[in-house]
């Protein structure tokens, strides 16, 4: 593909590391509220950082990785590494990153590191760094029905343990989602 139609947006490494904002943006892709995309490299990055904290994880990571894979169609952004090269990012280690966004035809990154994705970088490619808290924010604000659904169907997917919808929202504040979380809690019998 060529291009999304949609809403386009490369995953960063940090984004997909913690499970509950990783289950977020994808339950939010899978349900079409934007086309999300990484690649091998970012899949490496987040697996290498879990497994180190979190051994004991590291055999179901394979499968995990595929399923992601799997669940959003045309995700996985390829031939973007002769890009890397050309690019100036105030940390050299995250030009994959832009890269990746140029060749997948991204509209933005989503990262918590704004610092290392300066507009003056990612202006000329016509791509945007986005936070996830005021990503996901945005998915709740422009398409509230089919956002909240997305988040209760998370919400019911969870069964270990289970999460009542003031549990997930509190562990999506804990996971650096304060605004949506707040958001979240006024549709709280919603999820």
């Amino acid at each position: 593909m060529a291009g999304s139609s949609q809403y386009t947006a490369v995953l960063d490494a940090n984004t997909l590391y913690p499970a509950p904002l990783r289950d977020l943006l994808l339950s939010l892709a899978v349900d079409g509220l934007y086309h999300a995309r990484w690649t091998a490299r970012i899949h490496e990055e987040w697996v290498r950082n879990l497994t180190r904290n979190r051994p004991e994880l590291e055999a179901q990571l394979g499968a995990l990785v595929e399923l992601m894979n799997r669940s959003v169609p045309d995700c996985l952004v390829e031939n973007f590494e002769g890009l890397i090269a050309g690019l100036v990012l105030p940390d050299p280690d995250d030009r994959h990153v832009l890269a990746a966004a140029i060749a997948g035809h991204a509209d933005a990154i989503v990262t918590f590191n704004l610092k290392d994705c300066p507009a003056d970088a990612l202006d000329p490619h016509l791509i945007e760094a986005i936070h996830p808290d005021d990503f996901v924010l945005n998915q709740l604000e422009l398409r509230p029905f089919e956002a909240l659904a997305a988040v209760k169907k998370m919400r019911v997917r969870l069964t270990r343990p289970p999460q009542s919808a003031a549990e997930l929202i509190a562990t999506l504040e804990r996971s650096g989602l304060a605004a949506s979380a707040a958001h979240l809690r006024q549709a709280q019998a919603l999820l």
